[in-house]
């Protein structure tokens, strides 16, 4: 097992930054990290982001709000306590619209929420950066970017050794 969760690479400036995401991205490094003070235009793209898949959660989330408002609706009308008033059918579909699509955007937005903390690993009180003494400044004027310790191309000296060649402020050890 080992006790180190990867690299991290400190850069005084987000150039200097994409350079080196560009580099270990083109080296075949895939589990690397960047965290910087402000956004930084083009970077997830340096570093092979393809996209994310919120958008999955939030359909199947409307779906499931959608179909359960309405079933919820029918089965009440139709099935649970049915009432002939007017001479109108049980099954009134009109009526379901409204209480149909409001349970739609409830589900597609709860369900957007819960895969928002589900695909960011929140909530999560700690995290091994935080342990780097160097990694404060990331909030402020420095830009890090870190190679897991999980990466198939992980190699501790050649992963410094990428690291490096990449011209760092400073290259340091992130510990478990």
């Amino acid at each position: 097992m080992n006790s180190r969760y990867g690299l991290l690479a400190e850069f005084r400036r987000p150039d200097e930054l994409m350079n080196a995401a560009r580099a270990l991205h083109a080296a075949g490094y895939r589990r690397v990290h960047a965290y910087t003070p402000y956004p930084v235009e083009e970077l997830a793209q340096a570093l092979g982001y393809r996209g994310n898949r919120i958008s999955v959660f939030a359909f199947i989330g409307g779906v499931v709000g959608g179909i359960g408002g309405y079933f919820l609706q029918w089965y009440a009308a139709v099935v649970d306590y049915p009432i002939n008033y007017g001479g109108r059918p049980l099954h009134s579909w009109p009526a379901f619209i409204p209480v149909t699509f409001e349970l739609t955007i409830l589900g597609a937005a709860l369900f957007t929420v819960i895969g928002m903390l589900v695909l960011n690993d929140l909530p999560r009180l700690h995290h091994p950066l935080f342990s780097v003494k160097e990694f404060d400044l990331a909030s402020r004027n420095r830009f890090f970017l870190c190679v897991e310790n999980n990466d198939p191309l992980f190699d501790n000296e050649g992963t410094l050794t990428a690291l490096e060649q990449c011209k760092p402020c400073a290259v340091c050890q992130v510990p478990l």
